[in-house]
């Protein structure tokens, strides 16, 4: 038995993660429920993060904890999904500028468009302050970034 399931995997700069919609995250009708989508996209970013080799535990254990925080999150519905899809989350780290990170996010059903994403989050220390991320995060991130730090 694999005791660790799947981050996903790298395709050039963009990372692909499988998502199934179970009933939990449908309406009464078998539709996703929108707040689901905003849970996908964070599973494709912090397992993004993940493969990269940055991990939230270690960040928060470190002698500088950092942590993260969405400052802005911009989604378009195109298509509903619905109970039992097979989905695929694609994320792309674009840019880190200061404190913040810029991140590009979609979901398909196969050939199909089914949400995008504009995402920007904070490294912030554990009062909640921004802060710059550290060489370790930005050493992970870089090779991922459209532009470089």
């Amino acid at each position: 038995m694999n005791e660790h399931p799947s981050a996903g995997r790298f395709d050039g700069r963009e990372h692909r993660l499988a998502v199934r919609v179970y009933y939990e995250d449908t309406d009464f009708t078998g539709v996703v429920y929108h707040a689901a989508y905003v849970r996908f996209f964070e599973r494709g970013r912090s397992d993004c993060l993940r493969l990269a080799g940055v991990h939230h535990g270690e960040l928060a254990a470190d002698e500088r904890p950092t942590a993260f925080a969405v400052t802005r999150l911009a989604v378009d519905f195109l298509k509903a999904a619905h109970i039992d899809d097979a989905l695929e989350v694609r994320t792309l780290y674009e840019r880190v500028r200061g404190a913040r990170l810029f991140v590009s996010q979609s979901i398909w059903r196969g050939e199909t468009l089914i949400a995008t994403a504009e995402v920007v989050a904070a490294c912030i220390d554990l009062a909640g302050r921004a802060r710059k991320p550290s060489k370790a995060l930005l050493d992970a991130v870089t090779p991922l970034l459209a532009e470089a730090p």
